[in-house]
């Protein structure tokens, strides 16, 4: 198992603007850091549970269906999309309802995104030795959630900043809206860019 060097490739595969980053840095901008939290463990369980399906042949089944990474990821921009609407419409309420919504989309939000699903199933295993076992890839899956999480924590943690530095009451609705718009940005931008 080649270990440090899948480090450096998870590191630099999270630092890299993607889905998860751009909702995640939208979402904190928009409602602040409790929200984009939430949404940093439910992004971290939704890595969690795509490298248990790839640990238990994921992979096999998406080389015996070739259209599930394109449907994967169409239901990943719409989703997207859905969600800058959402925000853009709805007047964010706060408190426990609101931190079980984010938590959710968070999860949502990634198990949709097909650039964490490609790499579990084409990233992981050339780190690997031939043939691998379930526990190394087990073992590589909770490495990448920790490095994926850590980045994402840190980015929640530097929006939230900023919005405070942003944020008034008359303001809210313009952050909400213009945090809306960047998610938007970020769906067009990954349905162009992975096509």
């Amino acid at each position: 198992m080649r270990f440090w060097e899948f480090v450096f490739t998870a590191l630099v595969s999270e630092v890299t603007p993607g889905p998860n980053m751009g909702y995640l840095v939208a979402l904190s901008l928009a409602q602040g850091r409790r929200a984009g939290l939430a949404a940093v463990a439910g992004v971290a369980l939704g890595l969690a549970l795509l490298g248990c399906a790839t640990a238990f042949g994921m992979g096999l089944l998406s080389e015996a269906v070739p259209g599930l990474a394109l449907a994967l990821r169409w239901c990943g921009v719409l989703y997207l999309l859905w969600l800058a609407f959402d925000s853009w419409r709805d007047d964010q309420a706060d408190g426990r309802a609101d931190m079980a919504v984010s938590f959710r989309r968070g999860l949502v939000t990634n198990l949709l995104n097909p650039k964490a699903a490609i790499f579990y199933v084409a990233v992981i295993p050339l780190f690997l030795p031939t043939p691998a076992s379930q526990q190394q890839v087990l073992f590589l899956t909770a490495v990448f959630v920790a490095i994926a999480t850590a980045v994402h924590a840190v980015l929640v943690l530097c929006a939230s900043k900023v919005r405070a530095l942003l944020f008034h009451p008359d303001r809210e609705r313009a952050i909400r809206r213009c945090a809306a718009l960047s998610m938007a940005a970020v769906a067009l931008w990954f349905a162009w860019s992975t096509r």
